[in-house]
């Protein structure tokens, strides 16, 4: 039996994990990195560490973040998800290069049921070859899911956007 401390260093131990692993995935592949689920600005600070050089947008309901990790006003967007993503998903159709997704709340069914209706809009935001993390499980098209670096202990859900058809010449 874990401690709720024990599940925390846990969780962002994996976090950080599949954050490392998926910043080396997409170092040839162009695009932005989208994050849903600024939170306390942890994960997104990590980002804009080991990627600098990428335009990093961040999604969330409510900014609660610490001062310093909270983007620039261009780069954040605040309100419902179901309200902002689909603006999002016109903005960055087939753009991202990655995708990190931190939703969850302490209602399990309902964070698993937020993230079955914004994976769509996800994978449409997602260029082919790109990387989403979640901390929700998906199943949905598009999307293959990846297993978990040998590093991380926990449980997160790493996912590959099907290669894009070439348009034709």
């Amino acid at each position: 039996m874990f401690s709720r401390l024990d599940r925390m260093i846990r969780r962002l131990r994996t976090q950080r994990a599949c954050l490392d692993w998926a910043v080396g995935e997409i170092a040839n592949l162009p695009g932005p990195i989208l994050e849903f689920g600024l939170g306390s600005g942890r994960s997104y600070d990590h980002l804009r560490k080991h990627l600098p050089e990428r335009d990093i947008f961040v999604y969330d309901r409510v900014v609660v973040a610490h001062p310093d990790c909270i983007p620039p006003d261009d780069r954040l967007v605040v309100g419902e998800f179901a309200e902002t993503l689909p603006d999002a998903a016109v903005r960055f159709a087939g753009a991202a290069a990655l995708i990190h997704a931190d939703i969850g709340s302490h209602d399990g069914p309902a964070s698993r049921a937020l993230a079955a209706e914004l994976a769509p809009l996800w994978v449409k935001m997602l260029k082919g070859n790109a990387v989403l993390l979640s901390d929700q499980p998906l199943t949905i098209a598009g999307l293959g899911e990846l297993p978990l670096p040998p590093e991380a202990p926990g449980h997160y859900f790493l996912f590959r956007r099907a290669p894009l058809d070439e348009p034709s010449a």
